[in-house]
């Protein structure tokens, strides 16, 4: 997703700040290193000695800075019932990850903690405010282990990756508590796949070797290799992102020759299972039949030298099991996001082959946990939340409008939201104060990264929406911006949400007040939009003339697998999206006249 930068809030934020100067920032971890971070959980329990010993694994995936309980459908896991039936479950935080995950360690003398990348980047204010350091903060209070990186935690750039991992105060905004150097994380952060394209190395570490008293696991981590297409150009400058299953085959080769023979793979790329619900048997068809999307094929690809995936990415919740290319069965893990789900799966080592015996690679019943919102809190989280608040509070307090119910964005479940029709009719108002022949706005349905919900999340009272609410919303501090597109440009870019590059996985731009048109799933490619349904204030759009476009400056530069839009002409540069959007509530809202949710009726669905 695009790059944030927290330029909108350098102001105000300037008292707290003290300025300092950013360390070395691209210095990686030696490539070769192997750490002992294995951590004693009391007694222990299961085969504990001889030649066999159980690891504990617990992994989570796709956090994007969530320390508070996200709110509404965000917030919300699928829960299977014993009669059938599904009911929501309201779930995350970091005060309750930290509790479940310290619980689910107990009397586990072997237990390693990983994730699979995008635990930063497109994070809620009171990370995001501050470059996600209270969340690096956070995970390093959790003892996490290792990681993978994500597409996402290259949305401000590989320097500023590498400051995530190495510490230094930001090179712009500073240290924010006086006297507080940010350390960065105590865990490595792995991107096998991700080089340097001027030295073709690594920009990170692209393995670790966990060891506990004479147990040794690699962790190999990688992200998606189409990265590229889904970040803003200046977040990936200077670098090379590699397939995934070459890079994870390349790297279990030289953890072998170390004598590693038990790996693990942490690979920030997912599939999406046939049920929503975490708890359903993802194998009960068959093996590897619960799950589709890229994951299986990368699954069935690598060299079976690795025991285990953990990937992310989808926000999907799933342990299935795949066949690796010798047709053995391995398990493939998600957490579903935002720290709402953990893993735990037993991983059975033989100290004499030095590898994991694949048959007892299981996981325990209901394998993906629920982080409930009923245990008890984590004091130390609750105290981090708390101190970062009483800085963000000055900002994130602030109303910017009114709204008369919730208005579904990330979840709305639907090819159309609401929340998304009511970002691109900002946008468009926005692109008609600077020029007035602005006709339609198109916003990319991944940069809408949670719901407005009307209950109160503070003392600001319901229906208020604040600007931390809308920096949840809008968290990637892009531009809104115009260019001219001809009709059939525009006619294009709406087929390239269903073909192409996003034919397997759509990526339905949302439509501004006017646009309509049907969009009819029964189809494949590009024939799936009906072109002569295709209106904008009633009229067929015409092929032959010029539209003036508003559209964020993600979308503008071709972002998403959107090559029409970013062929644009005429360019015009207006505000910050995240203005536009608050300029719109405040100009059209009230307490006495509220923002309705928009009916999302502008894309007729034929499925």
């Amino acid at each position: 997703m695009p790059t944030r930068t927290n330029r909108r809030l350098r102001t105000a934020l300037g008292t707290v700040a003290t300025l300092a100067t950013a360390g070395a920032l691209m210095a990686a971890m030696p490539a070769s290193a192997a750490h002992d971070r294995g951590h004693g959980h009391g007694p222990g329990h299961g085969r504990d000695s001889g030649r066999y010993q159980d690891v504990q694994l617990l992994s989570f995936n796709d956090f994007h800075g969530n320390l508070e309980p996200p709110a509404g459908s965000s917030g919300q896991v699928t829960q299977r019932q014993a009669d059938g039936t599904t009911k929501q479950v309201e779930a995350g935080g970091v005060e309750y990850l930290a509790t479940s995950l310290r619980t689910a360690r107990k009397n586990h003398p072997y237990s390693v903690t990983a994730a699979a990348g995008d635990l930063i980047g497109a994070s809620p204010l009171l990370s995001g405010l501050f470059h996600d350091e209270p969340t690096v903060e956070a995970m390093n209070k959790l003892d996490l282990d290792v990681t993978s990186v994500g597409n996402h935690e290259f949305d401000e750039g590989a320097t500023e990756l590498a400051r995530m991992q190495n510490g230094g105060c930001h090179p712009t905004d500073g240290c924010y508590e006086a006297g507080k150097k940010f350390k960065g994380a105590d865990y490595p952060y792995l991107a096998a796949n991700v080089t340097n394209e001027k030295t073709g190395k690594p920009v990170l570490a692209p393995y670790w070797v966990w060891k506990h008293k004479g147990v040794k696991i690699g962790f190999i981590g990688v992200t998606l290799e189409g990265t590229p297409n889904i970040v803003s150009a200046s977040g990936v400058k200077g670098l090379k992102f590699h397939d995934e299953i070459e890079t994870v085959d390349k790297y279990a080769k030289i953890l072998d020759k170390q004598g590693v023979k038990s790996i693990v793979a942490l690979i920030h790329e997912g599939g999406a299972p046939a049920s929503a619900a975490y708890n359903d048997d993802c194998d009960s068809p068959g093996a590897g039949a619960g799950v589709s999307g890229p994951i299986v094929d990368i699954a069935k690809g690598i060299t079976p030298k690795v025991d285990a995936l953990v990937t992310g990415h989808t926000h999907n919740a799933y342990v299935c099991t795949i066949p690796d290319p010798s047709g053995k069965p391995r398990m493939v893990t998600s957490a579903s996001s935002y720290g709402k789900l953990y893993t735990d799966t037993t991983l059975t080592y033989d100290r004499r082959t030095r590898d994991i015996v694949r048959t007892s690679v299981k996981s325990p019943s209901s394998a993906n946990h629920v982080v409930t919102r009923t245990q008890d809190k984590a004091a130390d989280m609750t105290a981090l939340i708390g101190r970062w608040n009483k800085l963000a509070a000055p900002v994130a307090n602030q109303p910017v409008g009114y709204i008369s119910g919730d208005i579904a964005g990330r979840g709305a479940g639907t090819p159309e939201e609401p929340l998304g029709d009511l970002i691109a009719d900002a946008q468009l108002a926005h692109a008609k104060s600077l020029d007035p022949k602005a006709s339609l706005a198109l916003m990319n349905p991944g940069g809408v990264r949670s719901d407005l919900v009307y209950k109160a999340s503070g003392a600001e009272g319901d229906g208020v929406v604040t600007y931390g609410e809308a920096f949840t919303v809008q968290p990637f501090s892009n531009t809104v911006n115009l260019a001219d597109l001809t009709g059939a440009q525009v006619v294009q870019a709406l087929q390239q949400q269903v073909s192409g590059a996003n034919e397997a996985s759509p990526k339905i731009l949302q439509p501004s007040a006017g646009l309509t048109y049907t969009l009819d799933m029964t189809k494949s490619g590009a024939a799936r939009v009906v072109v002569d349904s295709i209106r904008l204030d009633g009229a067929p759009i015409d092929p032959a003339a010029t539209y003036r476009v508003a559209m964020n400056s993600f979308l503008a530069g071709g972002g998403d697998g959107f090559a029409a839009l970013g062929a644009g002409t005429n360019p015009l540069v207006g505000a910050d999206d995240l203005k536009a959007f608050n300029d719109y509530l405040t100009a059209n809202s009230s307490a006495a006249d509220p923002i309705a949710p928009p009916a999302a009726d502008r894309i007729t669905l034929v499925k």
